[in-house]
């Protein structure tokens, strides 16, 4: 994977972009670009990595992406097997305030939503409970064209700044340094390899040869540049995944998903489980189901 400084391409006659793809999988590559993302997945799952963060997604998530946050939606491992039917679908709409929008902005009338973005540089999970209006106000926007556009990005921008829950960042890591194309490269290699390998034993010394490192600056270089250390992103990878197998019920226990995570002892899983997640794995797996059978209860 790279970092890749993106330009997104804008049609002369549009200041606001918005895209709708239908591939196998989503675009794998680490990138960023100038413009804020806002990006709702109508299908596929998989992992958002967010600048130092990662975030599981699935069909109905809505995400807000700020300017120059480097980031990848990547694909659960069996989008890419071959012969597989399965497909991504996701609308996303583009846009910048600093460039032909600006002047824009700058009316004392969208003050508040320039600031509402500035806060919210690292990006957000839009609530569900207010996903519906969005996605439906980014369907109008995706349809309309010229003034009609405009008006509907509008309600966008509304809908938006009117969001009155906590929006926790999708990165936490506020001062990491600027990011090289050589550099978001190496770590997008990092990233990659661990990603593909979480499930096997992983030393430092291996992850250091995938960046050409000696081990003692790697661990200086990650720490740096992403705020985690090997271990804690390497944990961080292995219980979001987890996780995933956990709520899936694809397994018969506990033990075999913890084995098929990459922990060797089903006492140092719980115990990096709990520091991860703030709950231990069968805690989790109780909390989520009842949660399920609250949610189908109130429904019917």
């Amino acid at each position: 994977m790279k970092v890749l400084q993106f330009t997104i391409p804008v049609p002369h006659d549009k200041s606001v972009i918005a895209e709708k793809v239908c591939l196998p999988y989503h675009y794998p590559y680490l990138h960023r670009h100038k413009e804020i993302q806002l990006t709702w997945i109508q299908q596929g799952e998989g992992t958002l990595i967010a600048g130092n963060n990662m975030h599981d997604y699935s069909a109905g998530d809505l995400f807000l992406i700020g300017a120059n946050l480097p980031h990848v939606f990547k694909s659960n491992p069996e989008y890419f097997a071959p012969n597989t039917n399965k497909q991504i679908e996701a609308l996303t709409i583009f846009f910048n305030p600093e460039d032909a929008l600006a002047p824009l902005f700058n009316l004392p009338e969208l003050k508040p939503s320039l600031i509402f973005m500035q806060q919210h540089q690292q990006g957000f999970k839009v609530p569900h409970s207010v996903v519906d209006k969005v996605s439906q106000i980014m369907i109008a926007l995706q349809k309309a064209s010229g003034p009609d556009q405009l008006i509907q990005f509008f309600h966008l921008l509304k809908g938006l700044t009117n969001i009155k829950t906590k929006l926790d960042p999708l990165s936490t890591y506020g001062n990491l340094p600027g990011i090289t194309e050589n550099e978001g490269i190496r770590i997008g290699n990092i990233y990659n390899y661990i990603m593909q390998h979480y499930s096997e034993p992983i030393t430092l010394e291996d992850v250091a040869k995938v960046a050409y490192m000696t081990p003692e600056s790697f661990c200086r270089y990650f720490k740096k540049h992403t705020g985690h250390t090997f271990i804690s992103f390497l944990n961080e990878i292995r219980i979001n995944e987890a996780c995933k197998k956990l709520i899936a019920h694809k397994f018969e226990s506990i033990n075999t998903v913890a084995y098929k995570c990459g922990f060797k002892s089903i006492t140092n899983f719980n115990r990096v489980f709990k520091c991860v997640i703030g709950n231990s794995p069968r805690g989790y797996l109780d909390s989520y189901n009842n949660n399920l059978i609250s949610l189908n209860r109130a429904a019917s």
